[in-house]
């Protein structure tokens, strides 16, 4: 790209100048200007937003391409509406809803606001990894070429989440990604004392990253260059971060007083600039040059990931710039009509377009032109299969029956199979994916030897290719959950549906939760499985036994889960969940599964179709009966791995003259759903509660907490007895983690005596 002319620059500054006082503008009408009958505080960032207004500007209006996608970081929002507002992207009456009601979101969304934004970010840290996940899926699907692009805090590389991200082995080979670290040096409260760019640097560079630090603008470089200008570079090189900050809260005479520290040079140096050169090359950092950004960007190496380091002044042009606690601060009415006045613009009409016909009407038109993206074309997601006609009758585990149900997958549904990529962080054989591994191979951007090939005694076969459909990360779950949230975006992306399957230790399901949850919310749909779960895996311990996972399903938006029994539910409950997803209504699954070996016989699968369909269309729903007398006095409702224990129990009281129903379940949520629709509360069929539980006394039992299935009782408001794991696990046999945490049959049968 050619250096830009004076003339150039000059327009393009003019536009700096217009998006920030559109982003403070922005702000300062949801805050001050629009009415707040609740009196809640309404926020916005809009120091935070200055800093980042010089790189964005320079970004979108100089070097983005159409097929590029950019990250803003949180704070920054109103800087990407005001630009999408000057690009025509977004009408101006959005502009005062900022927060409101329908209108601006708090943070950049993809389904929420009304213009365009490639990724949502809020949560610190997991926008900023996005594009990584985005970039491995772009280049799965062979959606084309671009740069990912992520604007990020300072801060926000405090968070794990980067780090984990950063050091992937699999990142180094993503040339196409760049993240842009607006260094302000300031968190929420005050000015980071050390903020050790040196040691970050140093960080990237080692994950095999390009690292470009921009730091000083061209009027300081000018500075520097003049006879003692190299003392006035070691001097502000060596301050602390708050005192530099501090010189930004001064006037000439004080620069003058404060920035020499007694070196004659300096002092000699700044005798010859004037006040007003003085005051604004005490802030020309490289991050608001926009000459020197034009040079940082020119030197992006597309051949491996990079980082830049621009240094900025949180709140760069407004009057709290460079204050320690201008973070969520707001300008007073005079501080906004002071900066009108600067600015050149109207607090009257704070919206003005630029006049048509003008140099800059003219660069805007020109930018929305070049950046214009074609309609992504939706390929219809594959038909999926309803059962895939396998009936287990021997004794297996919910968790073999996912990798035997993908592998029946590729004889059944080739088409959807080759749809179907897996993930996980380092368990692919201890999850039972080993022979889905070996029959569809190991993705990886270019083709790897596999140097087990010949060896006998190999039972993973390790084959990495372009067209491999399992892809494998370090032990970080928070990656795993980022890239199967992108490969279940790519439908929305680049109209190329997949259907993604991560796979992790459930007790890990916590850890992951959060972000997999902000991907859901961004429109990544994925399914998420959780094995081996729960105090069943008795051996173990407390260290790795789930309590809380079950009530996910319960909680979680946009999410489906399933804690299947037997073989023949895991298999049906994956399928339902396939099928819905990479489509614009739908939804991400949860799929709590068990190494329990179970004899599947205990299912009684019906042998007639048409009864088997039923049973089918149940399990999908969330419940169905499992034993069913004609007067039955009480009902035991059970979920996932203690299912025998349940049918144990039944027996038992029958042996004493006490008739019990075992209901199944297969899902809390949507018999929870279904429950609040019975009430008026939700649009959700509600015939399942209907089918399977009657108005009898109600024992429930789960492997994990109680409270998830405690609100049965509700459906047809009986007395309830709710048993589950309310405390850390210990290591055991079964049967003794079992008997301690009351899921035995004992158990069960005391707590049906009680109700009976």
């Amino acid at each position: 790209m050619t250096r830009q002319s004076p003339a150039a620059l000059a327009v393009l500054t003019e536009i700096e100048r217009r998006v920030l006082w559109l982003s403070t503008a922005v702000i300062h009408h949801a805050n001050l200007v629009r009415p707040n009958t609740s009196g809640l505080k309404v926020g916005g960032h809009q120091a935070s937003s200055a800093s980042m207004v010089s790189i964005m500007t320079s970004l979108w209006f100089r070097h983005l391409r159409p097929e590029d996608r950019v990250s803003v970081k949180p704070h920054a929002s109103p800087v990407l509406h005001a630009i999408n507002y000057l690009l025509g992207e977004l009408d101006e009456s959005y502009l005062t809803t900022l927060r409101a009601f329908g209108g601006l979101q708090s943070y950049p969304s993809r389904s929420k606001d009304p213009d365009p934004v490639d990724y949502s970010t809020g949560s610190v840290g997991i926008g900023a990894t996005a594009p990584i996940w985005g970039a491995i899926a772009r280049r799965y699907v062979g959606a084309g070429s671009g740069r990912q692009y992520s604007l990020l805090g300072d801060a926000e590389l405090d968070e794990g989440a980067v780090w984990e991200a950063v050091l992937d082995p699999s990142v180094a080979e993503l040339g196409e990604i760049v993240w842009i670290v607006d260094l302000n040096r300031q968190s929420l409260d005050r000015v980071v004392p050390q903020m050790a760019a040196d040691r970050l640097r140093d960080m990237f560079a080692g994950a095999g990253w390009q690292v470009i630090t921009l730091k000083y603008g061209n009027l300081l470089e000018e500075l520097f260059a003049r006879p003692g200008g190299p003392a006035l570079r070691d001097r502000i090189d060596k301050m602390p971060n708050p005192e530099y900050q501090r010189l930004l809260r001064c006037d000439a005479a004080q620069l003058r007083e404060r920035l020499p520290a007694g070196d004659p040079d300096v002092a000699d140096l700044l005798s010859d600039v004037d006040d007003g050169t003085l005051l604004a090359a005490i802030r020309n950092l490289g991050g608001h040059d926009l000459a020197a950004l034009d040079g940082a960007f020119e030197q992006i190496d597309d051949t491996r990931p990079t980082v830049i380091f621009a240094y900025t002044v949180k709140g760069n042009g407004l009057p709290t710039q460079g204050h320690p606690q201008n973070h969520s601060s707001l300008l007073t009415p005079e501080q906004f009509a002071e900066l009108a006045q600067r600015l050149g613009t109207d607090v009257d009409r704070p919206w003005q377009p630029f006049p048509a016909g003008s140099d800059a009407a003219m660069m805007c038109s020109e930018t929305a032109n070049r950046l214009r993206r074609n309609d992504v074309k939706m390929t219809e997601p594959p038909e999926i299969p309803l059962d895939l006609g396998r009936t287990q009758n021997g004794t297996t585990t919910t968790q073999a029956a996912l990798g035997r149900a993908l592998l029946d997958l590729t004889r059944r549904a080739p088409e959807a199979a080759r749809r179907v990529v897996t993930v996980s962080p380092d368990v692919s054989s201890s999850t039972n994916l080993g022979g889905w591994v070996n029959k569809v191979g190991v993705w990886s951007p270019r083709e790897r030897v596999d140097w087990f090939a010949d060896d006998a005694d190999t039972i993973l076969h390790w084959r990495e290719s372009p067209g491999g459909q399992h892809i494998e990360l370090g032990i970080a779950e928070t990656n795993l959950v980022g890239l199967i949230g992108e490969l279940g975006a790519t439908w929305s992306r680049w109209g190329e549906p997949l259907l993604p399957i991560g796979v992790l230790y459930d007790p890990f399901v916590s850890r992951a939760l959060e972000p997999w949850s902000f991907g859901i919310y961004a429109g990544g749909q994925s399914i998420l499985v959780g094995t081996p779960s729960g105090v069943t895996l008795a051996p173990e311990g407390g260290a790795h036994q789930s309590i809380t996972t079950p009530s996910i399903g319960l909680e979680q938006p946009g999410c489906i889960t399933y804690e299947p029994a037997f073989a023949i539910d895991a298999e049906w409950t994956l399928l339902a969940s396939l099928a819905k997803l990479g489509k614009p209504d739908g939804t991400s699954a949860y799929l709590r599964l068990s190494t329990r070996p179970v004899d599947q016989t205990l299912a009684d699968v019906p042998t007639d179709l048409a009864a088997r369909e039923r049973r089918r269309r149940q399990v999908v729903a969330g419940a169905y009966s499992l034993r069913r007398k004609e007067n039955p006095t009480i009902t035991i409702a059970a979920m996932g791995a203690v299912v025998p224990e349940a049918l144990q129990a039944a027996e038992r009281l029958e042996q004493v003259g006490i008739e019990a129903d075992v209901v199944c379940v297969t899902s809390p949520g949507l018999l929870f759903q279904a429950q609040q629709a019975k009430r008026g509360l939700a649009d959700a069929p509600s015939w399942i509660l209907d089918q399977v539980l009657r108005p009898t006394p109600l024992v429930t039992v789960l492997d994990g907490h109680p409270h998830t299935l405690a609100f049965l009782a509700t459906v047809n408001r009986v007395p309830s007895a709710s048993l589950g794991v309310t405390k850390f696990g210990q290591a055991g046999s079964l049967e003794d983690v079992y008997r301690y945490h009351g899921l035995d049959a004992d158990s069960i049968v005391r707590a049906a005596l009680d109700l009976s």
